[in-house]
């Protein structure tokens, strides 16, 4: 990764730690080697931590991030909550709003040709999306119904051979919160391959078609929402 993106990334505000970063950069160049043409997608940007690890992949294919995030934080950022911030609150609003951050971390590192922001709610956007992705990454809301959601909406967008990367991800609840780690499962569950784990970070990729015309067919957003329904 280049050195003065990677220091930049390591500095910006957020919430991954620095390997598993690397992991994600890793993982972004490996998923545009590996899809051509098709661009990466964050769900979740905060103030562009994770953005510039993807961004810098991303440059160096000539590939576009859309990072997708309403910047209004998640229910754990809000006040009264473990990683509020008040300084990321608009005091003409009362409510966080993380998009100047944003903006201000993307502009500094070089990277507006690159990312493009997208404002608004995870599952709004999904609904209209129509391009297939080379790497979707899913680090947005963490209670049951976001995350899930996050994944029926993204989930059947990745493309054939493309990687479904997933922040996180504890397997002993004693760590962290059970709705990514029950994200991960269900991926695995529809046929995404795990290829590695770095700390909290879990990539998955979708096999390529064989003879079969439901191999790697991950289910629609309705039998998704089914399932969703059942495990609630």
């Amino acid at each position: 990764m280049d050195p003065e993106l990677r220091a930049r990334a390591e500095a910006a505000a957020g919430f991954m730690p620095a390997g598993e970063g690397l992991a994600l950069y890793q993982a972004a160049v490996l998923a545009a080697r590996a899809v051509p043409a098709a661009p990466l997608v964050e769900i979740g940007s905060w103030c562009g931590k994770s953005t510039l690890y993807l961004g810098a992949a991303a440059a160096e294919h000539g590939r576009i991030v859309f990072a997708v995030d309403h910047h209004r934080g998640s229910e754990e950022q809000q006040p009264g909550w473990e990683h509020h911030d008040p300084s990321l609150v608009d005091p003409a609003t009362g409510l966080i709003d993380t998009l100047p951050a944003f903006r201000r971390t993307v502009h500094g590192a070089g990277l507006e040709a690159t990312v493009v922001a997208v404002v608004g709610e995870s599952a709004a956007v999904a609904a209209h999306w129509r391009t297939p992705c080379a790497l979707v990454f899913v680090d947005g809301g963490h209670g049951p119904l976001p995350a899930h959601a996050d994944y029926e909406g993204w989930a059947p967008h990745v493309a054939p051979g493309g990687l479904l990367a997933l922040h996180d991800v504890f397997a002993d609840p004693a760590d962290g919160g059970r709705p990514p780690y029950e994200v991960y499962r269900r991926a695995l569950e529809d046929g995404f391959v795990e290829t590695s784990a770095t700390g909290s970070l879990r990539v998955l990729r979708r096999p390529a078609p064989t003879n079969s015309p439901d191999a790697g067919v991950v289910p629609d957003r309705a039998s998704a929402a089914r399932s969703t329904a059942a495990a609630l």
